[in-house]
């Protein structure tokens, strides 16, 4: 079937295919996520002993960049830089047979050094807010150096202007001390070290998993890995790198992180399809009086609460959204408790959540109005002055802008009218030539993004111009199973049905809508 056929397809009823989606979400309750090579590197280094380690490093080997960097652009690449050369360099120490020769481990070792060498000495490098990314980068910069001090080599990598090895060391000794630590440590618990082998800190979640990160369970599982093949962390670890034959993602599971972002785009684009009832009540019972977290080993948080509100609500199943109170500061929402810094797309999601339970049950309306103008008010001030907006929690402005501008759309009132105008201003601003919007490049995740803002809050000539470019450039690209990772963890990453159902969205507010877009026997 040609690429065309299957846009055709995938265009004549996304219902259909919305219908598929969701069932999948059944079939694969850990969740879809893309390989990462940060979190790869590190069960190179920690878990050789793990099925699939050849495998690994090859995949190591064959996405490696043209200039000896891994990932994204920018300052995105230098985490998954680090870990990869890092687990290079480890397995060249230990002479593991990979069957990958050891002139190509040394020749792509050597060129990830030089690239470092380069991006660290520089005085340009901007890093992107990423979780634990102030521990990560220490950590993995102190092993490299020790693999260049065996080796003779005496310039050894430094960190970033501006960052210290003070905050990782502290974290380390408070792991050794056995002391309690904050649950979203845990899924960083590699960068602990030697610590991190069988830490007391850490539990066991029923599944398997610590800290829902196959490289913090690698660590705790430590020692014990080769020689209890039935432990349930060695188990799970098993069961999640045959996912990708071999290469792990940066998180899993994402169970109700997934459920709740998926019905949320099918159904606030009013897709016909039927959700599993007991998805529905998983998604209700997963929704504590302090909210819940995106999968199991992972603390609560605002955004996959408010999401999974937002959800129930829109499908007919409404759940109070007090649990959300837990996350209310005197001027804004966190994401989760002892948050360093704030996020505008939780904040556009808690407003989603409120606004929609108060449109449903409007004899409680009253309850969260004060929410619900705290939200606005918070949102409309950090609006960029091009229209856009930035986050913590995904690498492309069109995800924020979206979040933020339909949120305000919504729920906003009058006074948000004048931003979610500017940020469709913005977006039509930015379309590119071939109809597609993208921080680096067109994709057909933020171009779904840039539609459903249109198509939601536009109307003039001019925006159905742009839906119809953008429309159409969906349709040529109408297999989004690839893409590149732009949502925020440790490294990139992609959630595969999240984006599938945004796309979805997109595509079906296309047709629906009457707005001019163009029929498909015209694209």
């Amino acid at each position: 079937m040609s690429a065309n056929d299957i846009a055709l397809k995938v265009a004549a009823d996304a219902g259909r295919a919305a219908q598929e989606l969701v069932l999948g979400l059944m079939s694969m309750p850990w969740g879809q996520v893309s390989p990462s090579v940060y979190e790869t590197g590190r069960l190179v280094t920690l878990a050789p002993w793990l099925t699939g380690h050849g495998e690994r490093v090859r995949w190591l080997i064959d996405t490696q960049r043209s200039d000896g960097g891994w990932g994204a652009p920018e300052g995105y690449g230098l985490v998954p830089s680090l870990s990869a050369t890092e687990a290079l360099l480890s397995v060249l120490r230990r002479g593991d047979d990979t069957g990958v020769g050891a002139e190509t481990l040394r020749e792509a070792a050597a060129r990830g050094l030089r690239l470092l060498s380069r991006c660290l000495s520089g005085a340009g490098l901007s890093l992107p807010d990423m979780p634990a990314i102030e521990l990560i980068v220490p950590s993995l910069v102190m092993l490299i150096n020790e693999h260049l001090e065996e080796n003779g080599m005496s310039v050894p990598l430094t960190l970033p202007v501006g960052m210290s090895a003070a905050p990782l060391e502290a974290v380390r000794a408070w792991v050794a001390s056995e002391a309690e630590i904050p649950q979203k440590l845990l899924h960083a618990l590699e960068i602990a070290g030697d610590a991190a082998n069988g830490a007391a800190v850490a539990h066991v979640t029923d599944i398997g998993t610590i800290g829902a990160s196959p490289a913090a369970s690698a660590a705790w599982l430590g020692d014990r890995g080769p020689s209890e093949p039935g432990h349930p962390v060695r188990w799970h670890l098993e069961a999640i790198v045959r996912r990708h034959g071999g290469p792990v993602p940066v998180g899993l599971p994402i169970t109700v992180f997934e459920r709740g972002w998926v019905l949320s785009w099918l159904a606030r684009a009013g897709i016909p399809f039927e959700v599993p009832p007991e998805m529905l009540a998983d998604l209700r019972a997963a929704i504590g009086p302090a909210g819940t977290p995106a999968g199991a080993g992972l603390p609560p948080d605002a955004d996959t609460t408010s999401v999974a509100l937002y959800a129930l609500a829109l499908l007919g199943v409404p759940r109070r959204p007090d649990s959300l109170w837990a996350f209310e500061t005197p001027t804004h929402f966190c994401t989760w408790q002892g948050e360093e810094g704030s996020s505008v797309s939780v904040n556009a999601h808690v407003l989603d959540a409120f606004g929609q339970y108060a449109a449903v049950r409007p004899a409680e309306a009253a309850r969260y109005a004060p929410a619900i103008g705290k939200l606005r008010g918070w949102l409309l001030e950090r609006q960029r002055e091009d229209g856009s907006w930035d986050d913590r929690w995904h690498a492309s402005p069109y995800y924020a802008t979206v979040s933020c501008s339909l949120a305000l759309h919504e729920f906003g009132g009058p006074a948000a009218v004048p931003a979610v105008r500017a940020a469709v201003e913005w977006v039509l601003d930015t379309q590119s030539e071939d109809g597609s919007w993208g921080r680096w490049t067109g994709t057909a995740e933020e171009t779904a993004y840039a539609l459903q803002l249109l198509l939601f809050a536009g109307g003039e000539e001019r925006v159905r111009d742009a839906a119809a470019r953008g429309y159409a450039y969906l349709l040529r690209v109408a297999d989004v199973a690839e893409g590149p990772p732009l949502w925020h963890d440790k490294d990139l990453y992609r959630p595969l049905a999240v984006v599938r159902a945004a796309v979805l969205a997109a595509i079906h507010l296309a047709q629906s809508r009457s707005l001019g877009v163009r029929p498909i026997s015209q694209v």
